[in-house]
Parts: C-alpha cells; sequence; structure tokens
C-alpha cells in the first residue's frame, strides 16, 4: 500500500524500431511497434497517471504517445533521458553484446566517442531526481529505453545489470514506487 508521499514511475521501454545507421533521434516504430504502443496505451489506461516525460528520441516518445493522448496529458522530452551513446561509430552488430558486457562489468569504461555507465547514469539520474522532487505523489510515466532504463535501476538498486538489460523486451513496463525520500522501495513489471 503506497503512503501519501510515495511517488509512481512507469519506465516504458520504447516499442519495436528498425535500426537505421546514423538515425538514432529519428528513427519512429515498425508496424508492430505501433501496435504494440497501443497495448501499452491500454494496459496503463487504468493507473490513473497525470504526467509524461520522454527522452527526445522518436520510437521513445511514440511508444507513450497513445496513452498521453487518451489521457489527456503532454510528453515533456528531457534530452538527459536519452539513450546511452556507446560510440562515436557503433561498435560492429556481431560484436554487441560483448561491448555491452564490458560496459557493464567496468562503469567508467567509455568506447571512443561513447558514455561510460556512471556517465549516463549521472545525467539521466539528475532528471530521475528533479521529477522526484517536483512530482512527489503523482503517477508518472517516463519513454526510455534498455540501456539507460538499466543504469537508472542500477542507481536505485545494484543487482540491476547487464542480465536485466539482455532480458528486457521492446516494449517493456516496468513500475517503480519511491517513498518520500527517494528510496525505491518495489519494482513491478506490468509488460507481459
Amino acid at each position: 500500500m503506497m503512503s501519501e508521499a510515495s511517488t509512481v514511475l512507469y519506465f516504458v521501454r520504447h516499442a519495436e524500431s528498425r535500426y537505421v545507421e546514423e538515425q538514432e533521434r529519428e528513427r519512429g516504430l515498425t508496424e508492430q511497434g505501433h501496435q504494440d504502443a497501443g497495448t501499452v496505451a491500454s494496459l496503463l489506461q487504468g493507473e490513473q497517471i497525470q504526467l509524461f516525460y520522454s527522452s527526445p528520441y522518436r520510437r521513445a516518445v511514440d511508444t507513450i504517445q497513445i496513452l498521453a493522448d487518451r489521457s489527456g496529458g503532454i510528453v515533456v522530452t528531457e534530452e538527459d533521458l536519452r539513450e546511452r551513446q556507446l560510440s562515436s561509430s557503433d561498435v560492429r552488430h556481431d560484436h554487441f553484446r560483448e561491448a555491452k558486457q564490458r560496459l557493464y562489468r567496468d562503469p567508467t569504461y567509455a568506447y571512443s566517442g561513447g558514455e561510460s555507465g556512471e556517465q549516463a547514469c549521472s545525467r539521466a539520474i539528475a532528471v530521475i531526481e528533479k521529477i522526484l522532487d517536483k512530482h512527489a505523489g503523482h503517477r508518472v510515466v517516463i519513454g526510455t529505453h534498455g540501456d539507460v532504463m538499466t543504469l537508472i535501476l542500477q542507481h536505485y538498486d545494484t543487482s540491476y545489470g547487464y542480465d536485466f538489460w539482455e532480458s528486457s523486451t521492446m516494449p517493456d513496463i516496468y513500475k517503480l514506487e519511491f517513498d518520500g525520500t527517494h528510496k525505491l522501495v518495489q519494482v513491478t513489471r506490468l509488460w507481459k
């Protein structure tokens, strides 16, 4: 049972989006992704969500836009909720998982032109903490990405890491309940 000061954040990992090189910000959802965004809206419609924040990347916004529209809300984009920059020239696809594992093993490591886990987490957590302060006691949706979502969860609970990142789906939904001191008290996966 939530107390008065509890705040609930719903992390919505974006739905399926076809990878297009050099189009991290612009690429939208696939046909399946659009269908899944409708399912996300249906799943969360009864949660009495009041506020909507998102990464500025189109696929993250598009995944929560139907829900925001149905709720009469506006999606506010926050630059620092964007996905972690892996490297300046994307790591070769056949080495992608190895690259991710290395980044999770060493939170200070960054590939050339990329961000370390510490760097990406630091910028994203600043936004999350601001949301928790500004909207205490509210229910807020966060349109997000697999890597940055995992890093945020890891900040509050160190058991989250590579295995969690690898197991999350597109889309995915996690309900995070915080007490009045910004302590994470419960995480529930809502996407089945």
